[in-house]
């Protein structure tokens, strides 16, 4: 019977292709795995390009041909695969493949990787298999397995799901809190100084800013694999080393390219509506002098100039998501509720540069785990200058220049709260908490580091602890701030 030379078929081999494949990117990868029954099980690292695109198509191909077979005789599989989260499944799923191999064993009982999530099981269910012999009469039989086949609802589920983790992996949805947190302190400014609010302005504001950092953040990614530095970088975090969306195979370079343009073209034609509506579409209007440096900074951070294969690059993120979008945003409110009168620079920029501050450190903080792919890809950012050249990164001088950065960024809180006469802004210094925190475990990281025996893959993910202070650093200070500003409206 044809299951029963299929289930032979898979107790039999303990080897196999499988292929993943998303938005036209095909992949293939030799594994070893063990079935139950039909069911089969894998084991691989999640942040793997097969397990990022599994991820987000379930939808697998796999090929099994046992060692020693004459001839074209082979399994050809169609089914959906998936993480294995259920604990006692995940145990039963390593037990079985340990039986087959354990190539893998150090890593699969790695506690690092285990708590890191670093290690995965996955189980593929088939929905066809389709047996090959060519010496056979018939040598093409097919077994399907509709029980396998998730229904019509849960498939539409999973594809809207999918979809959106596929678009927030892409654009880097999370860390567009670098443009969120400017765009509404800048709107809060407006609003205290001028006591009126246009709402369709900060929406355009806040789109032409949020598409603006996508086509940077793209742009990045593109250049950033022309140059191999992503490819080398063998230290990638969610925090740091791009999104890995060219990497895991869910984008090609090209399209990479092409979205970033139409992510530019979005903010340029925002800028042009809002330049039409407010300066008789002038090309020489103080809006389109902003849009330019935006677009200046965003193209040239690793493109044609490469800003930050040069060092500017802190200084190009300091300016874009700190004065220039604090500023542009009170400006345009400005023009839309009180075109008569000028916001108060000296205010704006006062509050707008911790929260610039505060995010070229979140880059700077991330270059310390990029330390060897930058260098390797000619990458000098400020952590390669100051962590030296030898083969063991010197970070004494980059983790001093992080804390002393965050020292200065919170007096100059206090100094715009006491130009602008408003102490509620102070509540900005709220994060100060995290700061001291984040501190001390860098100063700990360090006092590992710098030992000689100290574990310099396992390391720097240690230090994520800080990269992830850093960010809510900055997200919170800039809340904090426009919270200030309003409620010195408000009460």
């Amino acid at each position: 019977m044809l299951s029963e030379k299929i289930q032979d078929f898979l107790d039999r081999a303990n080897f196999m292709t499988l292929s993943t494949s998303v938005a036209g990117n095909a992949s293939a990868a030799n594994v070893y795995y063990a079935n139950d029954g039909t069911d089969i099980y894998f084991f691989t690292f999640n942040p793997s390009r097969k397990a990022v695109q599994i991820s987000v198509n379930p939808k697998v191909q796999c090929v099994i041909r046992p060692d020693g077979e004459d001839g074209i005789k082979e399994l050809q599989i169609d089914g959906y695969a998936h993480k294995i989260t259920d604990k006692d499944e995940a145990n039963k799923a390593r037990e079985a493949i340990l039986n087959v191999t354990e190539a893998f064993s150090d890593f699969m009982h790695d506690e690092f990787l285990i708590q890191n999530d670093v290690v995965g099981y996955y189980k593929i269910k088939p929905t066809v298999i389709k047996y090959v012999d060519f010496f056979a009469e018939e040598k093409f039989e097919w077994m399907e397995l509709p029980e396998n086949r998730p229904s019509f609802l849960s498939e539409v589920k999973s594809n809207i799901t999918n979809t959106l983790k596929y678009w927030a992996a892409v654009v880097r949805a999370p860390f567009l809190t670098a443009t969120i947190a400017p765009i509404l302190l800048g709107s809060a400014i407006a609003y205290k100084q001028f006591g009126s609010f246009d709402w369709g302005i900060f929406w355009l504001v806040m789109f032409g800013g949020i598409f603006a950092q996508i086509g940077t953040n793209n742009i990045n990614d593109y250049f950033d694999h022309r140059s191999r530095n992503d490819e080398m970088n063998k230290l990638a975090s969610p925090f740091n080393g791009g999104s890995r969306s060219i990497q895991s195979g869910l984008i090609t370079p090209t399209n990479m390219l092409l979205l970033s343009i139409g992510f530019f073209s979005a903010t340029f034609f925002i800028g042009l509506e809002m330049n039409n509506q407010f300066f008789n579409g002038d090309w020489n209007s103080p809006l389109m002098y902003l849009g330019y440096l935006g677009l200046f900074l965003g193209i040239m951070y690793t493109g044609f100039l490469k800003l930050a294969y040069n060092g500017l690059g802190d200084l190009a993120v300091f300016i874009g998501f700190g004065p220039l979008m604090v500023y542009g945003a009170a400006f345009m409110q400005n023009q839309a509720v009180a075109p008569t009168q000028t916001i108060d620079p000296v205010a704006t920029l006062l509050y707008s540069v911790p929260v610039g501050i505060f995010i070229a450190l979140v880059l700077f903080i991330n270059c310390f785990q990029d330390y060897n792919a930058d260098k390797a890809a000619n990458k000098n950012s400020w952590v390669v200058k100051l962590a030296g050249p030898s083969d063991k990164a010197n970070y004494r001088k980059p983790f001093a220049v992080w804390r002393n950065l965050m020292i200065i960024s919170f007096l100059l809180i206090c100094a715009a709260s006491f130009y602008a006469g408003n102490y509620f802004t102070l509540i900005a210094l709220l994060p100060l908490a995290i700061f001291n925190f984040a501190n001390k475990k860098g100063m700990s990281w360090l006092t590992e580091w710098e030992k000689e025996d100290a574990n310099l893959q396992q390391l720097p993910y240690e230090l994520l602890i800080v990269n992830v202070s850093t960010i809510g650093i900055h997200f919170l200070t800039g809340i904090l701030l426009t919270i200030g500003v309003l409620l010195s409206i408000w009460i």
